[in-house]
């Protein structure tokens, strides 16, 4: 079990671009493929220990629940049970019924972390062991812990857990957490998005709302760490998937390469062909094939990102709480770190072959976000909305969608990437 763990683990942490796949092809509402419905992925999860279905009343825009894994949104619909399924789900892990031993990665587009990964103050590093693939292993907390169903709708479900983490300086947190899965009806959504509904484009929406209280006695304080709410989203990639992350600067220098305002190193650096900054946004390649990741802190990030599927068009947009005043970010990078709370608020992860030839982990990309650290004293509370909105439809509504809340058209959006402007 040992081994099988530590290879799944390398999936998650090794380098590399591998051999491309086979490009899939498509047009608007193509022939889904029956595996990737959203009935097909119900009938996997129902398999693994339940699934809560939120509905709407037309039955089309559905949401797929799990609470054996931390209340998981894991797939969703905007066209019913035999529509496109928009998670990712690790189908050959749910079906082993194995339990790995560093993380359990089944997928999901909503799922509940926390943060910081690496550093002095890391919950995924035991104290005083060294930051290597061995030593790191995902809390049981929010790995395999089901969260209890405290009640539910038709359009909403809310959980509850209590649980102890302890960091790599040995400070102890007892947090409560409360996380509320609601789908949003389309009145909401659109609104969300800040237009007037589109007949010509289908849409599911839904959102958590995730809280974490210092249930213990000791205030959490910055000098023996902190924590932070880290929501993750996993989808399916296409050859033709382009994440799409808008900046924010004050004069044209803050996006210059000096100033740094997309971090691009976590696995090595990102190739140039897979990663632009364009004017005020950056444009990073999910297709599943070059495992790479970057990330975009407080002094840079808008409360808003997303992704165009141009295979089956599908725009994909993530919305998340971002208080204006808040700075201190954990930084989840695998050292001892000099600033702890230099971290990101965004991210997007483009998972790949670990090494050429090897199998990917998924493939998937991720689309992210986190919390302020959470310097709560006994009893206060701090809050995460991560909201995600699916759209599919003929392409003149979806440019129209993206120019209002992602600041561009489809046409920046494919032409963006050397690869994909061919």
């Amino acid at each position: 079990m040992k081994r099988i763990a530590v290879v799944m683990v390398l999936a998650l942490v090794a380098v590399g671009c591998g051999v491309p796949r086979p490009e899939r092809t498509g047009n608007y509402a193509p022939v889904v493929v029956p595996s990737e419905t959203f009935a097909d992925d119900l009938a996997v999860l129902e398999k693994h220990g339940g699934v809560i279905v939120l509905s709407d009343a037309t039955g089309q825009a559905q949401v797929a629940v799990v609470p054996a894994f931390q209340g998981r949104v894991m797939t969703s619909t905007a066209e019913g049970p035999g529509g496109m399924s928009f998670g990712w789900i690790n189908r050959e892990l749910l079906l082993s019924a194995k339990t790995l031993q560093h993380i359990n990665p089944f997928g999901g587009e909503d799922r509940f972390w926390m943060g910081p990964e690496g550093g002095q103050f890391s919950i995924f590093f035991a104290k005083d062991s060294p930051f290597d693939l061995e030593h790191w292993f995902t809390p049981a907390a929010i790995d395999t812990k089901y969260f209890n169903l405290v009640s539910r709708t038709a359009t909403s479900a809310l959980f509850q857990q209590r649980f102890q983490l302890v960091n790599y300086s040995g400070t102890k947190f007892d947090v409560d957490v409360r996380r509320q899965i609601r789908l949003l009806g389309a009145d909401e959504a659109w609104n969300r998005l800040g237009l007037a509904p589109m007949l010509g484009a289908r849409l599911v929406a839904f959102e958590s709302v995730n809280t974490i209280t210092n249930a213990g006695k000791e205030p959490w304080q910055k000098d023996t760490g902190l924590l932070s709410i880290w929501i993750l989203g996993m989808f399916n990639p296409s050859p033709k998937t382009t994440v799409v992350i808008p900046l924010k600067s004050e004069k044209a220098s803050d996006l210059s390469p000096a100033a740094a305002p997309v971090k691009d190193d976590y696995f090595g650096k990102v190739p140039p062909d897979r990663l632009v900054i364009k004017d005020t946004t950056a444009y990073f390649s999910a297709d599943g094939k070059c495992r790479s990741k970057i990330g975009v802190g407080p002094k840079f990030v808008k409360p808003v990102m997303g992704s165009y599927d141009a295979a089956n068009h599908v725009l994909t947009i993530v919305q998340f709480t971002l208080p204006p005043d808040a700075k201190d970010y954990v930084n989840s990078m695998w050292k001892i770190q000099d600033d702890p709370y230099a971290g990101d608020v965004a991210n997007s992860y483009n998972d790949g072959p670990p090494a050429p030839g090897a199998k990917p982990l998924g493939p998937f990309y991720e689309l992210e976000s986190s919390s302020p650290a959470a310097a709560l004293a006994p009893g206060q509370s701090l809050e995460h909305t991560h909201r995600t909105i699916h759209l599919r439809g003929g392409e003149q509504d979806l440019d129209a969608i993206a120019r209002k809340v992602l600041g561009m058209g489809l046409k920046d959006i494919t032409t963006a990437l050397p690869q994909k402007a061919k």
